[in-house]
C-alpha cells in the first residue's frame, strides 16, 4: 500500500508538471516571462495538487484487504 501510494504521488507530481508546463505555454498570455511562470506555476502549484488526487484515486482503487 504504500509502495503503491508513493509511486501515484511520483508519478501524479511528474505529469501535473509537464503538463501543466505544456499548458501554460500554450495558453498563458504572459509575453515578457512565458517560460518562467510555467515552470514555477507547473513546479508549486499543479504539480502537488495533481500528486495528491492521484494518491486519492489510487487508494480509492485498491482492493480492502
Amino acid at each position: 500500500m504504500v509502495l503503491v501510494g508513493c509511486g501515484a504521488l511520483v508519478g501524479g507530481y511528474l505529469a501535473g508538471l509537464f503538463g501543466g508546463m505544456l499548458l501554460l505555454n500554450v495558453f498563458s498570455s504572459n509575453i515578457h516571462d512565458r517560460g518562467m511562470e510555467a515552470a514555477m506555476t507547473a513546479a508549486f502549484v499543479i504539480g502537488p495538487i495533481t500528486a495528491i488526487l492521484a494518491v486519492i484515486g489510487a487508494l480509492m482503487l485498491m482492493p480492502r484487504s
